[in-house]
């Protein structure tokens, strides 16, 4: 699983952090967002929801991962 983040869209608004239900687990927030220790991500895919510039993807690299999700 990946969380990609579109560096010349993210404005660094921190809406990503805010909205996930693990938040400052996750999302470091500078100039521009970045995910970090994936291992508490639950793929619930707010976070690319709620970026207003559309600049998060979340990728689900494994099978089980999509199994799991559903």
């Amino acid at each position: 699983m990946r969380i990609v983040v579109d560096k010349d869209k993210c404005t660094g608004c921190g809406i990503c952090k805010e909205a996930c239900p693990k938040g400052a687990k996750i999302w470091d927030i500078k100039d521009k967002a970045m995910a970090t220790n994936l291992e508490f991500c639950h793929l619930c895919t707010i976070c690319a929801g709620k970026c207003p510039e559309q600049a998060i993807q979340v990728i689900r690299d494994d099978e089980n991962e999509k199994n799991n999700a559903e």
